[in-house]
């Protein structure tokens, strides 16, 4: 039983091919190494399943085994044309290695990681003391338009190095639900960071709800344009913004519920495109997602922070958004040059409908070159509600 189960793993190892990417040197582990312990049985016959080591660029597809451990030690990428599942209930640790411990689903590629409320899928890391930003996160690369390059054309994500964008809103990057992301956002440099999860022009026909990202060094999530449209987040103490957007993303996020740590960021920090690259589409469009029922909960107003930041020209339909514990609540950046995020309030496309702000000491401040007051900006003022996080987060998501 052992030899054929040998045999069969060798096989399979033949199948996969490897190679490397600008970030790290990567090394795919197959069955023969030391560090990987084989299967064996219980004194009843019940397989207990291997501890596998994952790393490298994946040109097949790959099938996680709930029977087995895995320990991501390297960068996961999926090639174009493959899949990565992974079953319900599955815990796959990765090495406090910082950056280059990261997942990565290259344009083309498919993630099929549907969990359930009572068997979330969990990637975290293996340190017996873990820590933000022990390892990377979870990176997805998809074809819909971004516009920082001409249109139809690609850019390349700051991790990795891989392609993004291009003209198919509808583009399908697979499927996760009910998922948490912890202690991630190794950084590469002071430019480079990973985030809890990263969406690189990924398009509509891909399904993410309910997901976490706990604990991260950079950003919880963050929108590099595309058209996505997400359901039931939750960020947790990411140390820099919780939700963030840019490159014109024009996508959906309902449901959110975003609770900062001490001395950390915004809880949205929103630009129109990247201003390190400029907006390059012809004729130029701008971020402009919607966003329905936020909550966005801060260490109260006396601790100082800020809830949102608007900025770089970015558009926007906010409605029922709940501010709570920030000295500033909302502040919207730009000029009357090529960030016109102030002419976007006048003429409506930047918009606020029914938000509350409880113990928030400034609702609404105007940093930009426009004349216009909150009431131009905020409609239904007290009007909201706070998303019902207990409802929707039960079971699946770690509270802390």
């Amino acid at each position: 039983m052992k030899n054929n189960l040998f045999l069969g793993l060798a096989i399979v190892s033949m199948l996969f091919s490897c190679t490397t990417d600008d970030t790290a040197d990567i090394v795919i582990n197959d069955n023969s190494d030391n560090s990987v312990t084989n299967n064996t049985t219980t004194g009843g016959g019940t397989p207990t399943g291997q501890t596998i080591k994952l790393a490298g660029t994946y040109n097949e597809n790959l099938t996680l085994d709930p029977i087995n451990t895995y320990i991501l030690n390297g960068s996961l990428i999926m090639a174009s044309g493959t899949t990565l599942t992974i079953p319900a209930g599955m815990t796959i640790k990765a090495e406090a290695s910082g950056a280059n411990v990261y997942i990565a689903i290259s344009q083309g590629a498919k993630i099929i990681a549907n969990g359930t409320a009572s068997e979330p899928i969990v990637l975290t890391s293996s340190a017996s003391n873990p820590q933000a930003g022990d390892w990377g996160g979870l990176i997805l690369l998809g074809k819909a338009p971004i516009n920082s390059v001409l249109a139809g054309s690609t850019s390349t994500s700051e991790i990795a190095s891989l392609p993004y964008g291009g003209s198919n809103p509808a583009d399908d990057s697979g499927s996760i639900q009910y998922l948490r992301v912890e202690y991630s956002g190794g950084a590469a440099d002071g430019q480079s960071e990973n985030n809890g999860l990263s969406f690189y022009g990924v398009g509509n026909g891909t399904l993410v709800k309910y997901v976490e990202s706990f604990e991260g060094k950079d950003d919880g999530f963050e929108f590099f344009g595309g058209t996505v449209e997400v359901s039931y987040l939750y960020s947790i103490n990411n140390q820099d913004d919780s939700i963030d957007w840019t490159e014109g993303f024009s996508g959906k996020i309902t449901n959110a519920y975003v609770k900062q740590g001490a001395d950390h960021d915004k809880g949205i920090e929103a630009d129109g495109y990247n201003s390190d690259y400029g907006n390059n589409v012809d004729p130029k469009f701008w971020a402009s997602p919607t966003l329905t029922n936020i909550t966005i909960i801060g260490n109260g107003s006396s601790t100082g922070g800020e809830a949102v930041r608007l900025r770089v020209g970015t558009k926007g339909s906010l409605n029922n958004i709940y501010i709570k514990g920030f000295a500033k609540g909302t502040e919207v950046v730009g000029d009357a040059g090529d960030n016109p995020t102030g002419a976007w309030v006048l003429d409506g496309s930047l918009h606020f409908n029914n938000v509350t702000f409880d113990d928030v000491i400034t609702k609404a401040q105007n940093a930009t070159t426009e004349v216009w007051g909150e009431t131009e900006l905020i409609t239904g003022d007290g009007n909201a509600t706070m998303t019902d996080f207990a409802t929707w987060g039960a079971g699946w998501s770690r509270v802390e």
